[in-house]
């Protein structure tokens, strides 16, 4: 309301010649003057409007003033009008009883109306002006609630904004290093001046961030220390309740949970900046975690996916090799046997080769075939008493040929009881059978190996220990997974699948106990404990050796050869392959006893081993073009389990000519020799398909070599 703006005025009288004089007094004011004849119509016109002030008449039939007065300071709305009496009366008993009922004047009739036109004024004059500090008041209230309205948008906005940006990071990388950063760094400053990731479990390792002058500073391998004592006896109780915990002074808890259990803390501490967490910071805070659980969640599940893919790969590349391996001297044994079957030495060492080869293939495939069997639960075990003691014979007899081979020393202790149990004897036996090998492959040629067997309590416990190589730390918790072994190296002298271990907890378990693998870490040795519920009652590798035969042709057509593999059979079928086509060869079975054969020998080809024990076929390559005189180095053909694509160039970097994969067909390797040979007159053994720009072409292509040996681009 405008100082211009008229304001309503009330009069009421009974007396209709009254109310024209009143409102020819008062029209002089510019009002908006209104009239009623009895205390009826004036409530009723209060009820319809307000005024800015009330002439009352008090003498009036029906309703008379005073009682109109009260009932119109009855209602809220009209409570605090004022009103002004008209009476002829001016005694002191009316004008106290009118003062009673609400009353801010009295004014006698007749009206001076100079005196009513100045009271009139001062309350319309009131009344606009309460009327226009009320307007302010209630645009300042609505400008407050407006402002009010605008930040909470704008804070929700920025807290929106915040989690939109931490799933934008969260799904940037599956690392879960760099998650695990991120989770640090993301709350700062918005969230805390503080924060910290507390993993569950001794493994794992804090990460403690704070801001810093140029941003977030982090601290990977922060201890317990590095947060206040409270926060990190906090984080404990976090991690144990599950539930999230405010702490005094600034400071908020939470536990970051998936698959119903918490799996580490965040903490965020705002105490180096004083503020609080009010409940918005505390929603905002739980939203942020869940985000961050979910995130390194999924990827501890993706680096969970990669190694099961990794551990998939290296397994089939692994099998292709150990399948290989046996096979190159089954298909050498099988040549000798087709050119040389009349003679009968020859025919039972062939047949002695394949007979070996075999049984180590039909290991394998056996390995392969329990573990299946088990996974699809199709293994039914026998229920029956069982000794221990000759289970445990029966499995160091099955062992003795591979503890002989690395000269072991057994030492077997047993009971003087008989300690019985329930079981599939057979079964049992694969158990401590699969746990001395193992034992004796990881043990370093010469080692000692111990057998005990015991009662702890109401439990028969098998130990298997070894002065052996030994489990790190990181392996150790999961020795016992599908396709784990200690090494994935070149090296692949100790042979085997990596199920073993797999199948002896397996059946361990399908037999109601448990097996538990001890280390104290690399070169130090490890230990197999085997517990299942007891019945109540109660030769070294031969060195180098000259193969070739005596009476072996000579001239320039033929090659002296240099084979070198660990594998005995392979390298000696091989020899005998070579031999047979009229070459000199010569035989090594490791990679110092190969070189000095290569530098005695001088050879014109030397077929390689890849995966040697201790100095692999790489080595030995690089050795050899180091130590090449002037005369040229031999042409280095690799032989190798191994056939995919990263392999050849590793060959290749190393300085072959050729990379063979195992077995080597005998027409493939013929082929070979030919195109040596060719080199070897005219081309100075220059490798197919390298062939230096302005060279004469070679002689006319020798059959192809198919995949099983091909030439390095």
């Amino acid at each position: 309301m405008t100082n211009d703006e008229p304001t309503s005025i009330l009069v009421v009288d009974d007396l209709p010649e009254k109310l024209l004089v009143y409102r020819t007094v008062l029209e002089g004011l510019g009002q908006n003057i209104v009239t009623a004849g009895s205390g009826e119509e004036a409530l009723k016109a209060v009820l319809k409007q307000d005024f800015a002030v009330i002439l009352l008449d008090v003498q009036m039939p029906g309703i008379d003033g005073f009682e109109t007065a009260s009932l119109i300071r009855k209602r809220k709305r009209s409570a605090h009008t004022p009103i002004i009496f008209l009476t002829a009366f001016a005694d002191e008993v009316r004008a106290a009883e009118g003062y009673a009922q609400g009353a801010v004047d009295y004014i006698t009739t007749p009206i001076v109306p100079g005196i009513l036109q100045a009271k009139v004024r001062v309350f319309a004059d009131l009344y606009r002006m309460a009327q226009q500090v009320k307007r302010q008041a209630e645009e300042r209230v609505a400008l407050a609630e407006e402002r009010m309205r605008r930040e909470a948008v704008e804070e929700a906005n920025h807290r929106l904004a915040f989690l939109a940006r931490a799933g934008a990071v969260f799904g940037q990388s599956l690392d879960p290093e760099v998650a695990a950063q991120d989770v640090v760094r993301l709350p700062l400053p918005t969230l805390a001046d503080v924060a910290a990731l507390i993993p569950a479990g001794p493994n794992g390792r804090n990460l403690v961030g704070r801001v810093g002058e140029g941003g977030p500073v982090l601290d990977r391998d922060a201890g317990l220390g590095a947060i206040e004592p409270d926060l990190a006896a906090a984080a404990g109780e976090v991690l144990a309740a599950g539930d999230p915990a405010e702490q005094p002074d600034g400071a908020f808890v939470l536990p970051l949970r998936a698959g119903g259990r918490a799996f580490a803390a965040l903490v965020l501490s705002r105490r180096p900046s004083g503020r609080t967490f009010a409940a918005a910071d505390q929603a905002l805070a739980q939203s942020f975690a869940s985000r961050a659980a979910i995130a390194l969640e999924n990827a501890r599940l993706y680096q969970e996916v990669q190694l099961a893919d990794r551990q998939k790969n290296e397994f089939l590349s692994m099998l292709a090799h150990e399948l290989r391996n046996p096979l190159a001297p089954i298909r050498n044994a099988t040549v000798v046997i087709g050119r040389q079957g009349h003679d009968a030495d020859r025919v039972r060492w062939a047949h002695g080769v394949i007979d070996r080869q075999l049984t180590h293939l039909i290991r394998l495939v056996d390995d392969l075939l329990d573990v299946s069997r088990i996974t699809l639960g199709k293994i039914r075990l026998a229920d029956e008493p069982v000794d221990l003691d000759a289970a445990v014979a029966t499995a160091v007899e099955a062992a003795r040929p591979l503890l002989d081979q690395f000269a072991h020393t057994l030492e077997v202790k047993l009971p003087a009881a008989p300690v019985r149990v329930t079981g599939d004897r057979a079964r049992l036996t694969q158990v401590f059978t699969n746990l001395l090998n193992n034992a004796a492959k990881y043990t370093e040629r010469g080692g000692r190996i111990w057998l005990t067997v015991g009662l702890e309590g109401g439990a028969a416990v098998v130990r298997v220990r070894d002065t052996g190589v030994g489990i790190s730390a990181e392996l150790l918790p999961t020795v016992f997974d599908l396709f784990t072994q200690a090494s994935r190296s070149l090296d692949r002298s100790q042979g085997g699948l990596g199920v073993g271990l797999t199948l002896v907890r397996r059946l361990v378990e399908m037999h109601g106990g448990t097996v538990q693998a001890h280390s104290d870490g690399l070169g130090r040795g490890s230990e197999f404990a085997v517990r299942i519920p007891a019945l109540v009652g109660g030769d070294a590798p031969p060195g180098p050796r000259d193969t070739s035969p005596g009476d072996a042709a000579a001239g320039g057509e033929h090659l002296r050869v240099v084979v070198v593999d660990d594998n005995v059979d392979g390298a000696d079928t091989l020899a005998d392959l070579l031999k047979l086509l009229g070459h000199q060869v010569r035989t090594a079975y490791d990679g110092p006893t190969g070189i000095a054969a290569v530098r005695a020998f001088d050879p014109d080809l030397v077929l390689l081993d890849i995966g040697l024990p201790g100095m692999d076929g790489y080595e030995i390559a690089r050795r050899l073009g180091a130590a090449a005189n002037g005369s040229g180095r031999p042409v280095l053909i690799a032989v190798s389990g191994y056939g995919q694509e990263a392999d050849r160039g590793l060959s290749r970097a190393a300085g072959f000519a050729h990379h063979c994969v195992k077995p080597v067909e005998f027409d493939a390797l013929r082929a070979l020799l030919a195109t040596v040979r060719v080199g070897r007159s005219g081309l100075a053994a220059q490798p197919q398909g390298d062939r230096p720009p302005g060279e004469p072409a070679p002689a006319p292509a020798a059959p192809p070599l198919a995949t099983a040996a091909q030439p390095i681009p």
